[in-house]
């Protein structure tokens, strides 16, 4: 009989579930002693069968690390060669897939990204896109068919042009590839303040895929996070609007389930909450997020043990219906981050 810990802190939120001491959901994927592993991406192929996996050896900057597993997460190769100039990455890696071309992005200025065709045996360089830049390139990507998509990303005038801009002011921008990622656009900007810090854009699609909505993370801690809508395939936006607060974080990463809810992984910030910092999800439907309805469950999936680093995570659906999610945290008192999973069947998800 599974046993999980159940408890409502929030008559107005969504129920929590504590799985953090749940280990036989959880598994150490890379632990290097003394060694910061920090900010994950995943990305899944053949259903979820195979998953690729990036992340760096340093908070953002540093060489990145990539790893394969060809059994839906059970076990991962050992870190694959990579191209030489990967041990130069400023930020965040991130991947995705267009058409069959894998994609890996760097930040900073200016923004680079390397690629294959090969289902991620053989990689190029990371080779620079465009005389432009930003941090967490690229946070989110939206397909919308034959080889065009779109990338959000966010710049705080630092990054963006060779040189930094005078005034710290949050930009949202995208930019669009019609070729599967062989070129993009010079992005455009979607909304920007000085005062509301909008930053790391988590795009999800309706499930009719008629609405895309931003959540974003809000840098200064003065503000909620924030949700922009668009109808239009993201042509124009709506004002931000705060989020509640169960949806107050950093990162947001969002897939759908078997059963039509949204899985919505994040690092937790709500202000005097007892899991601020943590690796936490909210699983509910796509009208309760447009309602700003409680949902289903709020679910910590790992205590953080220092600060709030933590919890840029990857998520993928297995082929038995499972839910993969994978990040990076302090798990261990006193050690550097290090990377983990957790692997959930649906049944320990409230309905």
């Amino acid at each position: 009989m599974l046993l999980f810990v159940l408890t409502i802190l929030d008559q107005t939120g969504p129920k929590r579930v504590d799985l953090d001491s749940h280990s036989e959901f959880q598994q150490v994927i890379d632990h290097e002693p003394g060694q910061y592993l920090g900010h994950t991406s995943l990305l899944s192929l053949d259903g979820g069968k195979t998953l690729l996996l990036a992340y760096p050896k340093g908070h953002g900057k540093g060489p990145i690390v990539l790893r394969r597993s060809t059994d839906a997460g059970k076990s991962w190769s050992p870190r694959i060669k990579t191209p030489p100039n990967w041990e130069t990455s400023l930020e965040t890696p991130t991947l995705f897939e267009l058409q069959g071309r894998l994609i890996i992005w760097s930040g900073l200025y200016p923004a680079r990204q390397a690629t294959s065709d090969d289902k991620g045996v053989t990689w190029t360089n990371l080779e620079a896109v465009g005389e432009w830049g930003g941090i967490v390139l690229m946070s989110s990507l939206v397909k919308s068919g034959q080889g065009r998509a779109t990338a959000y990303f966010h710049d705080d005038g630092r990054f963006f042009r060779s040189e930094p801009e005078s005034e710290t002011r949050f930009t949202l921008y995208c930019t669009d590839t019609l070729d599967a990622g062989k070129t993009w656009s010079f992005p455009r900007a979607i909304y920007a303040d000085a005062s509301l810090q909008l930053c790391e854009p988590g795009a999800i699609l309706s499930p009719e895929r008629r609405t895309i909505a931003l959540l974003l993370r809000e840098n200064s801690r003065k503000h909620p996070s924030q949700l922009m809508v668009s109808n239009d395939g993201g042509r124009a936006w709506s004002l931000p609007r705060s989020l509640p607060n169960w949806l107050c974080g950093d990162r947001h990463t969002a897939v759908y389930l078997p059963d039509g809810r949204l899985f919505v992984s994040y690092r937790f910030m709500p202000p005097d909450d007892p899991w601020k910092g943590d690796w936490v999800a909210w699983v509910g439907h796509w009208e309760d997020l447009m309602n700003n309805r409680p949902g289903d469950a709020l679910v910590r999936l790992k205590d953080n043990e220092e600060g709030s680093d933590c919890a840029y995570p990857g998520l993928a659906i297995l082929p038995n219906g499972s839910l993969y999610a994978v990040t990076y945290g302090h798990w261990t008192v006193g050690e550097e981050p290090y990377i983990l999973s957790v692997t959930l069947p649906l049944n320990v998800l409230p309905s």
